[in-house]
């Protein structure tokens, strides 16, 4: 693989990097065979792992540690916090309380000393950032952590987060985590231009849309997604917004054929194909997985591909606002706001 700088760190990662959600209870509940997956994709060129302290509640942690021994230092180690981790109010968030104690829960689960990429899940309004901040400079100093970076921040907010940054003196986030896909592209309009302007590094997950994009659900299909099968507002067919998926899928997987790629190479190469885009998340929950997502590693999209992709669902859009992780109005101008 051809490796790329994350952001102005000087840090060298792999355009796919390994999300690591589905290996525990989540999704593959086979230690064995999760660890398996994370070796191919390690002998495969990925040298960039992300996980969380949420997923599976500690055990896709605890599986990733296990699976690095001996590999450690060949690998970018990402994790993140934020999301609750107990009954208690106090066990979540971004005050310095929780960074600091949660920090070494993830240091123990993961078997490192130090943790690579540490970063907040989700922003938090009613907590001063520089509260966040300060926290997670001090691990910076004390070594536990190198770098620190946001996910699921709207442009205002990464603005807001840098200016703090660096009227304070606190370590910056050097990089931002927002979904993005072909059907999921708010963040065209400002949280991309955004990093590009500050030198963040940007790593992007749901890359195949949350399934929509791999190929598995077609329009008057048995496989296609009902509302009993998946309940939740992506999922739902009688909104009329997953109608629509729907037809887009139909048009991508007409390109595909065109192009000579599968739909899934598609949808990954247009993510690692934009200039704002570090690395893609990629969440395998097996083998077979794994090995559908690496070819898009190396796959350029033409111009005239890149352009029919633009006609099909234009830069900005999210086809389905419930598909991205931002508030209700959080990619709109306030302006807009009524």
């Amino acid at each position: 693989m051809e490796y790329r700088s994350l952001g102005r760190t000087g840090v060298q990662v792999s355009p796919l990097c390994l999300g690591a959600m589905m290996f525990g209870p989540w999704g593959n509940d086979d230690t064995a065979d999760a660890t398996r997956i994370i070796h191919a994709a390690l002998d495969a060129g990925i040298n960039f792992v992300d996980t969380a302290d949420v997923y599976s509640a500690g055990v896709s942690e605890e599986i990733v540690g296990a699976a690095l021994q001996g590999r450690r230092d060949d690998v970018v180690l990402a994790t993140k916090f934020f999301m609750p981790m107990g009954e208690s109010p106090n066990q979540r968030g971004g005050s310095r309380r929780w960074i600091i104690r949660e920090v070494e829960n993830s240091l123990r689960r993961l078997k490192t000393d130090h943790i690579d990429l540490y970063q907040v899940h989700r922003p938090t309004p009613e907590i001063d950032v520089e509260e966040t901040l300060g926290a997670l400079s001090d691990l910076v100093h004390a070594g536990k952590v190198r770098y620190i970076g946001s996910s699921s921040f709207s442009g205002s907010q990464i603005v807001q987060a840098q200016w703090a940054a660096r009227e304070r003196n606190l370590e910056r986030f050097v990089t931002e985590q927002p979904p993005y896909s072909i059907l999921v592209r708010g963040i065209d309009e400002d949280v991309l231009p955004t990093t590009r302007r500050y030198g963040m590094g940007t790593l992007t997950y749901s890359p195949l849309g949350g399934g929509w994009l791999s190929g598995r659900w077609r329009k008057d299909a048995a496989s296609a997604p009902t509302s009993s099968a998946r309940p939740s507002a992506r999922f739902d067919m009688n909104v009329p917004a997953n109608q629509r998926k729907l037809d887009i899928v139909e048009d991508l997987a007409q390109l595909a054929e065109q192009a000579g790629v599968s739909m899934i190479e598609l949808a990954i190469a247009f993510v690692v194909n934009h200039p704002g885009v570090t690395s893609a998340i990629v969440g395998p929950r097996t083998m077979e997985q794994l090995q559908s997502y690496l070819p898009a590693a190396d796959l350029t999209l033409t111009d005239d591909v890149l352009d029919r992709i633009d006609a099909i669902v234009a830069p900005g859009v999210t086809v389905n606002p419930d598909d991205n992780s931002y508030g209700e109005h959080e990619l709109v101008a306030a302006a807009r706001r009524r």
